[in-house]
C-alpha cells in the first residue's frame, strides 16, 4: 500500500495541512443524514457492502428479495471519482496486478463485512448514531489492519499494475453509468427490486446520485480512506486521515443530536445490527487485514476505480460476488444475528488470508534476494 505525499509548504498548520479531508469527513456524514432523512436505511445513508450487496440482488445474482435495489450511490461513487480525476488530469488506465486474487480478497472482505452488516464507512455511522456493536467492530477492523501492516512489513505485495488504455480504464465506470440510465429511464423491470425490507428504504434516485458523487469527488481529491488512516497512524505517525473519520462519527452524532434521532449509546436495538460482539469483531478483522492486502477499503476501492484502475474494478466486481455468495449459503447475518455457516466463512476467511499474506510475503522477499 503505496502512501500518497502532497508538497505542503513549510510552516503549514495541521489544519492547513489536513482541511480537505475534515472537510471529506464532514460532507460525507451530512450526506449521510440527509439520505437517511430521505429514506434511507437507518444507521445506513452510505454503506459500500450494504449497496453493493443490494446491486448483486438487483441483478439476480442472490434470492434475498429484502436487499435487492440498484443503488445510485455506488454509480455516483465511481463517477465523481472519475470527473474529479479527469479534471485533475489524474485518470488513468492501469491494472494487471494479480487480478484473481484480488477477486478473490474482494470476496472475502464482503463476507467478513456482511457478518458484521456493513462497510468501514458504515461502522463509524453506526458508532455516531449510537451503535455500541460498531466499537466493537471497529476493534476487530483496526486488528485486522495491523495485522496486515505486519505482512506488508515483511514484503508483501500483490505486484505491479501496468499501463493500459484509457477505454480499460472507462469500462467499469461506462458499465455502471449503462445500468444506471437503462434503470432511471423506466427499465427497471430488467432489474430485481425489494418491495421490503432494507432494499425498500431508499432515498430519491436524484439525491442518492449526487451524494454519491460529491463524495466520490471529494474522496478521490482527499484520499479518503480509513484502512489508510489507520496505517498513516501506525507507521507515519500521520493522523489527517484517521481525524477524518472521527469527523464522520461527530458530524452524524451531532446530526442525530439535532434531528432528535439519537436514543443514547446501547447494543441492543439497533437498526440492521446485531450484537453478536466475537462475530462483529471477526467479521471486520477480515475486513481490516483483507483490505489492507488490497491497499484499500471498500470505499477506496470504488474511488480507484473511477480513476482507471482495473485492478480495483476487479476487487469491486469480487466483492459484489462475495455478497453473493453470502446471501446464496445463508452467511450474511440479520438483525436476529449472525449465522453458523457465516461464523464458518469468517474462520475460512481468516485462514485463507493468513495463507496469502504469508505465501506473498515469501514470494516477494525471494524476488528482492535475486
Amino acid at each position: 500500500m503505496e502512501k500518497k505525499t502532497q508538497q505542503i509548504p513549510a510552516g503549514t498548520s495541521w489544519l492547513g495541512q489536513n482541511w480537505l479531508l475534515l472537510l471529506t469527513g464532514f460532507l460525507v456524514g451530512a450526506a449521510a443524514l440527509v439520505l437517511n432523512l430521505l429514506g434511507n436505511p437507518g444507521n445506513m445513508g452510505f454503506c459500500i457492502a450494504c449497496f453493493e450487496r443490494d446491486i448483486a440482488g438487483a441483478l439476480g445474482l442472490h434470492s434475498a428479495a429484502p436487499v435487492q435495489y440498484f443503488r445510485p450511490e455506488i454509480v455516483g461513487i465511481v463517477l465523481g471519482s472519475l470527473l474529479m480525476a479527469l479534471a485533475r488530469k489524474e485518470f488513468r488506465g492501469k491494472g494487471g496486478s494479480a487480478p484473481a486474487l484480488r477477486f478473490g480478497l474482494g470476496a472475502l472482505v464482503m463476507i467478513g463485512a456482511l457478518v458484521f452488516l456493513g462497510c468501514p464507512l458504515r461502522m463509524v455511522i453506526r458508532i455516531g448514531g449510537g451503535d455500541l456493536n460498531a466499537v466493537v467492530g471497529l476493534v476487530g477492523f483496526i486488528a485486522g489492519i495491523l495485522v496486515g501492516l505486519v505482512f506488508l512489513k515483511k514484503g508483501f505485495n500483490l505486484g505491479r499494475a501496468y499501463r493500459q488504455s484509457p477505454l480499460e480504464g472507462l469500462a467499469f465506470p461506462g458499465a455502471l453509468l449503462l445500468m444506471f440510465l437503462l434503470c432511471v429511464t423506466g427499465l427497471c423491470g430488467l432489474f430485481r427490486s425489494s418491495e421490503a425490507g432494507p432494499g425498500s428504504l431508499r432515498a430519491p434516485w436524484y439525491a442518492a446520485i449526487l451524494a454519491g458523487l460529491l463524495v466520490g469527488a471529494l474522496a478521490q481529491r482527499s484520499r479518503f480512506c480509513m484502512v489508510g488512516g489507520v496505517r498513516d497512524a501506525v507507521m507515519f505517525k500521520e493522523f489527517g486521515l484517521i481525524s477524518a473519520f472521527g469527523t464522520v462519527i461527530v458530524t452524524v452524532l451531532l446530526g442525530n443530536l439535532l434531528l432528535r434521532k439519537f436514543t443514547g449509546f446501547s447494543f441492543e436495538g439497533q437498526p440492521v445490527a446485531h450484537s453478536d460482539g466475537l462475530w462483529n469483531f471477526l467479521g471486520m478483522s477480515v475486513v481490516g487485514w483483507g483490505s489492507v492486502l488490497l491497499g484499500g477499503c471498500p470505499l477506496r476501492q470504488l474511488v480507484l476505480a473511477g480513476e482507471g484502475n482495473s485492478d480495483s474494478a476487479v476487487t469491486v466486481l469480487g466483492m459484489i460476488f462475495g455478497a453473493a455468495l453470502s446471501h446464496n449459503f445463508k452467511l450474511a447475518s440479520s438483525g436476529d444475528g449472525s449465522t453458523p455457516n457465516g461464523h464458518m466463512a469468517v474462520i475460512i476467511a481468516l485462514v485463507i488470508l493468513l495463507a496469502v499474506s504469508l505465501v506473498m510475503s515469501f514470494a516477494r522477499g525471494k524476488e528482492g534476494k535475486k
